[in-house]
């Protein structure tokens, strides 16, 4: 049997299209995929991201523990609400999963992990909680449902659907996160666009919702929500790195901490590998369209698209895909789709951010 989040009837009042997500019975559109992909960069779009998994770690050791597990340092992590974006690796490297951590207080971080690899994260910071004898307190937050408020209207929207508000985003930084009551409202997203993602009490979720739409939100499904990611340069976990890949040949080198002499988990594999390839932006120069998993031929070896679409920004096609080093921005390749090698130009990601074509 499918899950469901706590927005999952409201989703169907609308309209929407739901499918299988990950095990999650979620909405891929509530109409038009392009027309809600321009009204988050022209607008306001609300999402649903209550599949995500908010995890409590609570002890003593939790930063400690944080140290060792993940891949960038949580002693930039200073500020209550400061947020930092990291991987977790396993012993050789590889990307068991990327995620974010708030520093809510000495003894307490949450960390919000995605949905698919959900258990197998819980499982694996289970076992290094057990096995580095930490003692800490792990706490899943199914309770708690999560909605993001993306766009160049974000702010207005959720000033108007929570009146008072705007005492504690008027001065929020980005990756920074502030409490009102129950809820944390951040300033974090997966558009490239001006925005919050809340975490509200599960039963408050469908009033929040409807407060936010009737500000002016519009509802915005998973298509809408992979192409907006794309075109803003942002990985998908499951496609542009997974446990098999290095951050460092994946777009993330900026995440690692290799400068501190902290220890953590992956970091021996890291210092001792070769870095072979790079993740590289892709416009495609003929007419097709770029999907994951295409090959890709160049002047130094073949590579990978990891994840390709149509951009409704820029109106043509985009990917992000794994090559060998040594191939720059501007420099063309080839894609073989359907049989056929086309043009693509590489070029410096991000496509799309804050509204502004980059490339």
């Amino acid at each position: 049997m499918l899950k469901h989040t706590p927005l999952n009837a409201t989703h169907r009042e609308l309209g929407a299209k739901m499918v299988d997500f990950g095990g999650w019975d979620m909405p891929v559109n509530f109409g038009s995929q392009i027309e809600e992909h321009h009204a988050v960069r022209a607008g306001c779009g609300l999402f649903d991201v209550s599949h995500m998994l908010p995890l409590d770690i609570k002890g003593a050791n939790a930063r400690a523990f944080l140290r060792r597990l993940v891949a960038n340092n949580v002693d930039k992590l200073l500020v209550p609400g400061k947020a930092l974006y990291s991987c977790m690796l396993n012993e050789a490297g590889g990307v068991i999963d990327d995620l974010i951590i708030y520093f809510m207080d000495e003894n307490w971080f949450r960390l919000v992990v995605n949905a698919g690899s959900a258990e197998k994260d819980l499982a694996w910071i289970e076992k290094c909680n057990t096995d580095w004898g930490m003692g800490l307190t792990l706490i899943p937050r199914r309770d708690l449902a999560m909605i993001a408020i993306q766009g160049p209207d974000a702010t207005r929207v959720l000033n108007e659907a929570l009146p008072g508000v705007d005492s504690l985003t008027a001065s929020l930084k980005p990756f920074s996160a502030a409490a009102m009551g129950e809820m944390l409202i951040a300033r974090t997203g997966y558009t490239g666009e001006n925005g919050f993602e809340a975490m509200v009490l599960a039963k408050s979720a469908p009033f929040f919702w409807k407060a936010l739409m009737e500000a002016g939100g519009k509802p915005i499904g998973l298509g809408a929500r992979d192409t907006l990611r794309l075109e803003a340069g942002m990985n998908l976990y499951g496609q542009d790195m997974d446990e098999t890949t290095s951050p460092l040949e994946s777009g993330l080198a900026w995440t690692v901490d290799l400068k501190t002499e902290r220890d953590f988990v992956g970091r021996k594999a890291l210092e001792s590998s070769e870095v072979t390839q790079q993740l590289v932006g892709l416009v495609l120069l003929d007419k097709g369209v770029l999907r994951s998993h295409q090959k890709v031929f160049t002047k130094n070896g073949g590579g990978e698209i990891t994840s390709g679409t149509f951009s409704p920004t820029l109106q043509q096609s985009i990917a992000l895909a794994r090559i060998p080093l040594g191939i720059a921005p501007d420099d063309e390749i080839e894609v073989e789709i359907r049989d056929k090698k086309l043009r693509a130009k590489v070029v410096k990601y991000p496509f799309v951010r804050n509204g502004k074509v980059l490339i």
